[in-house]
């Protein structure tokens, strides 16, 4: 009988199958309205998909519309308490209406620290719900419950799941709380045990928070010397053009990155026009900062900054 009542649910199955994976090309194609529409249609012949549900709540997320998100995941938290990434999404929803709707944060930080804890409690590998953890008991007051031990101890929780993020939760932890030696200390034993991008790219924005333009170029080259990537170039350029220094080590990477950019590179072209042109500004080399404006302008006319820039250059 078993068998029989399998058969006949595997077709049923199978379009299921297909019709999500459907709702996830969606996703990547960044058509979350329409993936939207895709799952409710789909969730009135099928209202128990836990995993429709939960895209529905996906989806919902993607767009910001945190209220409707929220109610999706509740509906999974509900249905399957003992589903550690459910309380995850949960939390986070709730989490980001809190940041949208102030006067509503107060009310909603106790069910966010529970939905976080019970994620961590059911998941004793769970990453993501230890960093949302770190982060959420720094950043509350103290009278809201907030505490640096407390980030410390799910700091440590994620140094034995992974090594690498305990630093890096660490670095973040002693940063946040302006203790700079210790964070540099260990963004840079992230970068010695793991030494991925995300590890640079940490201790790059530290060093430009703490208005170290020097060390952030210096660390983003060694990044360079490690994952040769293009995107690199335009890092360093960025660092220069904003702080005014390197000018020329600035210059040179930002015409690297132009020559060999391509879509994976992530920042457009216009952007490093614009680069080109706060540095040219710095040199007072108006003609030059101008044509680099311009460029910057004709391929996304909407940026204020590239129109603010021309209005500085204009009055070189």
């Amino acid at each position: 009988m078993k068998k029989l009542v399998l058969l006949i649910l595997l077709p049923m199955l199978s379009f299921s199958q297909v019709s999500l994976d459907g709702v996830q090309l969606l996703f990547k194609q960044k058509q979350f309205k329409k993936a939207e529409t895709q799952i409710t249609t789909f969730l009135k012949e099928h209202p128990n998909h836990l995993k429709a549900i939960e895209l529905l709540g996906d989806a919902f997320g993607y767009q910001k519309k945190w209220d409707d998100a929220i109610i999706e995941y509740k509906k999974l938290v509900e249905i399957k308490p003992n589903i550690a990434n459910y309380h995850y999404k949960y939390g986070g929803v709730l989490g980001m209406k809190a940041l949208q709707n102030k006067f509503k944060a107060i009310s909603l930080i106790g069910d966010i620290k529970s939905a976080f804890t019970k994620a961590a409690e059911l998941d004793e590998n769970h990453i993501d719900t230890r960093w949302a953890l770190v982060e959420l008991y720094m950043q509350l007051p103290g009278i809201f419950g907030g505490s640096k031990s407390k980030s410390l101890k799910y700091a440590n929780e994620l140094a034995n799941l992974s090594e690498v993020d305990g630093h890096l939760a660490k670095g973040y932890i002693y940063e946040y709380d302006d203790e700079p030696e210790l964070a540099e200390k260990h963004y840079k034993m992230a970068i010695e045990i793991g030494g991925s991008l995300t590890c640079f790219n940490k201790l790059t924005n530290f060093y430009e928070n703490k208005h170290q333009p020097e060390k952030a170029i210096s660390n983003i080259e060694q990044a360079h010397k490690k994952h040769q990537r293009n995107s690199l170039h335009y890092q360093i350029g960025k660092v220069a053009a904003e702080y005014n220094t390197q000018l020329e080590k600035g210059e040179a990477c930002l015409q690297v990155y132009l020559k060999n950019h391509s879509p994976k590179d992530g920042v457009p072209k216009a952007w490093a026009h614009y680069r080109l042109a706060q540095i040219h500004t710095h040199k007072n080399n108006k003609q030059q900062a101008l044509k680099h404006i311009d460029l910057a302008i004709a391929e996304l006319p909407k940026i204020k900054p590239f129109k603010k820039q021309k209005e500085e250059i204009l009055n070189l």
